[in-house]
This record gives C-alpha cells, sequence and structure tokens, in this order.
C-alpha cells in the first residue's frame, strides 16, 4: 500500500506521483516499527494453507485489518499481489493471490466482519477483482482527513495517534516479484500491525468531535463506490499532452499510445516502461500537423535511441506512418466535448452572476471547512458546486439546494452542513449584485 497524504496524481504510466515534504522531521529511531509483533509470518501460497489462515481469521474477534500490494509501474493495470490480514485473536497472514487465485474460503470468514483500510479507494478495486468485498468499512485516511489532521498517510498517523511510525523504504516495490524478499514481507506485515488500534483511536476522536456519523456515511459511500466507467479517449492522459495541439499530432499520440498499450498488455508489464509517455510526445511534435508531408523517421530521435524504444521500434514507426496518412475526417478532436460546466476562469465571461455566487459560496465553505477543522473537499466536492451553480435549481432556497446536492451524490450530513451555507451565500452574492447596480 502506498503511504497516502493528499491524493497522489497518477500519469498515464501508472506510476504514482507523490509529493514529497522536505520538512517532515525524522521520527526517532525507536517510534519506527520494526518488527511484527508475532514475526514476519509465511505466505500462503496454497490452498490448504489458505483454508487454515481462513479458519484462523473467522474465529477471531473484532474488525479484521487489510492490506494489498500492487506493482504499479511494474506490471500492467492494478491486480493485487499480496494481501495482508491482521485479526485479533487470529494473528496477521499474507496471502498471495496470484498462488492461491480462488480466495473464496478467504471471503467466507470475512462474511459480515468490519474491515480496516488505509485510503481504501486506492485497495478496494484490486480487492473486488479477486473476489474480496467488505460488509462493513473503516477508512482510517479517510477518518483523518474528517479529523483535521494536517497529514493523513498511515506512518504519520500512526506516529500522530499512536506514537509509532513505519519504515516506508519498500512502499514502490515491484510487488509481482517471486519469491518476494524477507524485509518486503516484514514491511507488508507491519502495514496491517497496528491498523485496528490506530481505527479505534480514530473512532473515539470522531466521537468525541461529533463526527462520528460523518465518518460512518463516508465509509459507507467508498464501500458501495461503482467501479469507475472505462474512460472515454484515454490517450488523452498523456504526460504533456498540453503541448500538443493540431489534430493530426494528437492523432500521432492516439496512434501511439494505443499501440503502446496492446505491446503492454501482451507483455504484462506497465505501459512506460514500453515507451515514456516523454517520447510519445516528441514523436507527436516532430510529426507534420497538416496532410500529404512525411512522416519523421523515429530512429533518427534521441528519444527513441534507448534500448526499450528500439525494441518495438517497427511498431512505434508504423503507428506514427498509420496517423499521419489519416484522412482528415478521422482525426481526432481537440478535446473531447464536456457535460460539466466550463472552467472557473471563464464564468465572468460567460455568466458574471453564477461567477460571483461560484466566489461567495468558495470563501462561504472554506470559512465553514475551516470552523469545522476538515478539508473544504471533504465538506463538498468542487465538481458538485460548480455544477450546481452552473445550473441552479429552481427556485435557489435550501429545499431546492438540498435536493440538488442529495442528487449529485453529497451525504446527508454534507447536505445538512453546505445547504444552509450554500443559500446564505448566493443570497449574500446577489444582493451585492443588486446593490453594485442600483448604484450604477
Amino acid at each position: 500500500m502506498t503511504d497516502v497524504g493528499a491524493p497522489a496524481d497518477t500519469s498515464s504510466d501508472g506510476v504514482p506521483v507523490e509529493p514529497v515534504d522536505p520538512e517532515t522531521p525524522a521520527v526517532p529511531e525507536a517510534a519506527v516499527l520494526r518488527e511484527p509483533r508475532d514475526g514476519v509470518p509465511p505466505v500462503i501460497e496454497s490452498p490448504w494453507d489458505l483454508r487454515e489462515a481462513a479458519e484462523a481469521l473467522a474465529q477471531g474477534t473484532g474488525p479484521v485489518a487489510i492490506d494489498a500490494e500492487r506493482a504499479s509501474g511494474y506490471r500492467y493495470g492494478q491486480r493485487a499481489y499480496l494481501v495482508q490480514l491482521r485479526r485479533e485473536g487470529s494473528g496477521s497472514h499474507l496471502v498471495d493471490p496470484i498462488a492461491v487465485p480462488d480466495l473464496e474460503p478467504l471471503a467466507t470468514a470475512l462474511d459480515g466482519t468490519e474491515w480496516v483500510l488505509h485510503a481504501a479507494s486506492q485497495d478496494l478495486p484490486c480487492l473486488r477483482e479477486i473476489g474480496l468485498r467488505p460488509d462493513r468499512l473503516f477508512d482510517t485516511e479517510l477518518a483523518g482527513r474528517l479529523l483535521g489532521y494536517p497529514k493523513v498517510g498511515l506512518s504519520s498517523l500512526l506516529e500522530e495517534v499512536l506514537g509509532h511510525a513505519l519504515a516506508k523504504e519498500h512502499s514502490a516495490a515491484d510487488w509481482s516479484t517471486r519469491p518476494l524478499p524477507e524485509p518486503w514481507l516484514r514491511y507488508a506485515a507491519l502495514d496491517v500491525e497496528l491498523l485496528v488500534e490506530l481505527r479505534d483511536a480514530l473512532e473515539g476522536q470522531l466521537r468525541d468531535a461529533g463526527k462520528l456519523r460523518w465518518a460512518l456515511e463516508e465509509f459507507d459511500a467508498v464501500r458501495t463506490m461503482p467501479p469507475a466507467p472505462p474512460r472515454v479517449d484515454p490517450w488523452r492522459r498523456t504526460s504533456g499532452l498540453h503541448k500538443v495541439r493540431r489534430p493530426r499530432q494528437l492523432a500521432v499520440v492516439r496512434s501511439l499510445w494505443e499501440r503502446r498499450d496492446a505491446i503492454a498488455v501482451r507483455r504484462d508489464i506497465s505501459p512506460g516502461r514500453v515507451l515514456p509517455d516523454s517520447s510519445i510526445v516528441v514523436a507527436a511534435l516532430a510529426s507534420p500537423s497538416v496532410a500529404g508531408q512525411p512522416a519523421p523517421r523515429l530512429a533518427e530521435l534521441p528519444a527513441f535511441s534507448g534500448r526499450g524504444a528500439k525494441r518495438h521500434l517497427a511498431d512505434w514507426q508504423a503507428a506514427v506512418d498509420d496517423a499521419v496518412a489519416l484522412p482528415e475526417p478521422q482525426l481526432p478532436p481537440g478535446a473531447l466535448p464536456s457535460d460539466g460546466p466550463p472552467p472557473p476562469r471563464a464564468w465572468a465571461e460567460r455568466d458574471p452572476v453564477a461567477a460571483a455566487r461560484l466566489s461567495s459560496a468558495r470563501a462561504a465553505l472554506s470559512l465553514q471547512a475551516e470552523t469545522l477543522r476538515l478539508p473544504v473537499e471533504n465538506l463538498l466536492s468542487p465538481d458538485l458546486l460548480r455544477r450546481l451553480l452552473w445550473t441552479p435549481p429552481d427556485p435557489l432556497d435550501e429545499v431546492s439546494v438540498s435536493a440538488a446536492l442529495a442528487a449529485g451524490g453529497a451525504r446527508p450530513w454534507q447536505v445538512e452542513l453546505a445547504a444552509p451555507t450554500l443559500v446564505a451565500a448566493i443570497a449574500e452574492a446577489d444582493a451585492r449584485r443588486d446593490q453594485e447596480r442600483d448604484a450604477s
């Protein structure tokens, strides 16, 4: 599991990009967890060992701490290559879902239990792929956000709440490696070592702060969130695409991206290891922007001189040639049509009333979130706020605003808090506009 603070950005290479805080003070050596209390458990690689672990977990008590390790940046997709579990009375278990793909005994043993995960939205998709779905959920990362902790990575929360921290030296390892090195297994076991204790402490803090109901609604929303639909034109997530503006050059990006993806699937390797995004952009910018001109010779570009790029050079050249030869009607548009509002920077020109309301609402929600000691994006999704104010309900009263927020996916606690604030902010913006109009 990646230690999560603010949500990580991800390039189309599939490599997470996380901010590093150089100001973070070093944790005293004595406070860093180095060994699981029961030692490093063996990896479960057979059906009979899995059944024994499942029986032990079923006989345990209380919530189950769960984590999953993927091979992001190494393998194609987000498959789980190791699952860690710990429960009171059962101890810790490390399950290899590649060696034991049928996890039905484990799913049965976990039926009805509460799962404790850190940043659950990252691990739940890969756990669902192997047949593991929680009936109840506690997300320690999300709990930390609602409590206003400035750093909500697992190690940071453990240090702040329990006085311990985790060494994270293997967080970006290639977990598809077999056999897994013993230091990696120790790291994996430690990720669930204190997760239930952290959950219990955070639950008490949420209760004391009057935020436990908020958290339970958020946890359930994460647990029941449907899988994201397939992206339209996923090639548009190529890093550096903003440099490419001509339709024919965009066609080169699309063609190379699709060829690379097919190769990555076949080889089960991260696309960025087949060909980096930067090379795709270089090829596009070197290509003609109008029909009838020759395609660039990729072998002459330094971006394609490396061993990895040369391995499939014929594929890359064919992809570029195909794109350069496309008829005009088959070229991709510069941007996809959007079903949402325009960027806020364009509101003042296109709808000054909506722009004034958005400015007032943002300020009011920020103040409210600061008072409640939680990030403003957890109080209300910025996208939902923009959609509400660009196409407002009629009338703009608390009832209609509440209904619009609920229809947009806001949880009951968010509706209760944000709707009155928004109505008051809208009224204030409208009154200010009326005064300015009267004065002029």
